[in-house]
């Protein structure tokens, strides 16, 4: 008998320019994942038939505004490749208009949809083009605030997710002081809980220091509110899997992202490990990343 050819992962790497596809590109090839950068979408199909051929298991693809009116063939080709028994998984890539023209700037070059005009406008064309791959994809990272060494990780921590019905969930925490996270898929309000800031003798520690910890998780609210989130992990499992999405990325904001946010991811974290599934930490603001 011969043996069962192993299933192949196939990541679309995408995003804007300048925010970091080449970087996350890298990372991947160090860690034996075979990259086609630029490919037109409508050879995703061939790509796959490929790594079949050769035993290829892990495969990225970067697709950008650098193949302009390929783009039109986006749906055509992942309907394909789900013909082929492939649901592929789509990174997007995003950062701060202001963040973009201040790198571009330092390489000293122009976007591919910029033309004669200023950087922002060439942004504004790339946005446009990629709403709808934005819309659909599984996984976006910020990379505002990330070196290349920070982006690195994070791929690489994503990549290393598992198989088609296995399910990695980030819990972050952040101060909405300092701006909703764009790559959230799903965002909880925390303010409701009373703040360990007023008290004097928790506010200069955080939500890792048991006394926090204790003082947000003894709220009522609080016991009421992880039961609640629980249960709604539990009813959207399903779907998630059923669709093919692997990574989920919750965010629980408070005024800081100190206290509050701090003790209920944490909190939450262990109780999804505890029940079997994979769970990563980030604290945004916290300063420790």
């Amino acid at each position: 008998m011969e043996p069962v050819a192993e299933a192949v992962e196939f990541l679309v790497i995408t995003g804007v320019s300048g925010a970091g596809r080449r970087t996350a590109a890298h990372a991947l090839e160090d860690h034996s994942w075979y990259v086609v950068d630029n490919l037109p979408p409508e050879l995703m199909p061939q790509l796959l038939q490929i790594a079949r051929d050769r035993d290829f298991t892990k495969v990225a693809v970067v697709l950008d505004v650098r193949t302009r009116s390929a783009f039109q063939q986006l749906p055509a080709a992942f309907a394909e490749l789900g013909r082929a028994g492939v649901l592929p998984t789509i990174l997007y890539l995003d950062a701060s208009d202001e963040v973009i023209v201040r790198r571009q700037e330092s390489v000293r070059r122009p976007l591919p949809l910029q033309g004669a005009d200023r950087l922002l406008d060439g942004i504004r064309r790339e946005r446009r083009l990629l709403g709808d791959l934005r819309a659909r994809a599984d996984v976006v990272i910020d990379t505002t605030d990330l070196n290349v060494h920070d982006l690195t990780d994070r791929v690489v921590e994503l990549a290393a997710g598992g198989g088609p019905d296995r399910i990695v969930f980030t819990l972050m925490s952040f101060g909405f002081k300092n701006g909703v996270p764009i790559d959230a898929d799903m965002v909880f309000d925390l303010r409701f809980l009373p703040n360990p800031f007023w008290v004097p003798e928790l506010r200069p520690q955080n939500g890792l220091a048991q006394a926090v910890a204790q003082y947000v998780l003894t709220q009522p609210a609080a016991a009421e509110f992880l039961a609640s989130l629980r249960q709604l992990v539990d009813t959207v499992l399903p779907g998630y899997r059923r669709e093919g999405k692997q990574h989920v990325t919750m965010a629980f904001g408070c005024t800081g992202g100190k206290h509050r946010s701090t003790a209920i991811v944490e909190e939450f974290a262990g109780r999804l490990r505890a029940d079997g599934l994979a769970v990563t930490v980030r604290h945004r603001d916290l300063g420790l990343e």
